[in-house]
C-alpha cells in the first residue's frame, strides 16, 4: 500500500508516493522513481502517529517549532517517568505537551513561562536514571 506525503528537498517541497518495498522504500517524485534505504527507519509509516517532540532518546527535550513556553512543570532535581509532561507550549494557536523521553533526573531547565523560544533548541535536559 502507498501513501502520499510531502517531503522538503534542499528547501523545496514535494508531493511524494512512497510504498514499503522489503528493506527500502520506492520513492516516485515528478514522474522520477528512488529506491531508499534509511538505517533506524520502522517497517511502516502510520498516519495517526503523534509526532515526537523530542529531539532523541538521550534526555535532551526540545521543540520541532518555534513557539512561547506557557507552563514549566519540572523543576531542576526532580524525577521524571517515560511519558511525563515535561512542559506546555504554545506554537501556532495550539498547546502542546512536550514530555520525557526517558525516566531520569531533571539536570538544566532552559527556558520559563512566557519564553518565546526558536525551534531545536535545549529546553530540558535529563541525567537517565534506571
Amino acid at each position: 500500500m502507498s501513501e502520499i506525503r510531502k517531503v522538503i528537498v534542499d528547501g523545496e517541497e514535494f508531493e511524494v508516493q512512497m510504498e514499503k518495498n522489503g528493506n527500502s522504500w520506492i520513492v516516485s517524485i515528478k514522474d522520477r522513481e528512488f529506491d531508499i534505504k534509511v538505517e533506524g527507519m520502522k517497517n511502516k509509516i502510520s498516519k495517526n502517529k503523534k509526532k515526537s517532540r523530542h529531539s532523541n532518546m538521550n534526555g535532551v527535550v526540545s521543540s520541532n517549532i518555534p513557539g512561547k513556553i506557557i507552563t514549566v512543570n519540572y523543576e531542576i532535581g526532580n524525577l521524571v517517568n517515560v511519558g511525563d509532561v515535561l512542559l506546555i507550549l504554545e506554537a501556532m494557536k495550539m498547546q502542546n505537551e512536550l514530555t520525557a523521553p526517558i525516566k531520569g533526573i531533571i539536570t538544566e531547565v532552559n527556558c520559563s513561562p512566557g519564553d518565546v523560544i526558536e525551534a531545536s533548541v535545549p529546553l530540558i535536559v535529563i541525567d537517565r536514571k534506571e
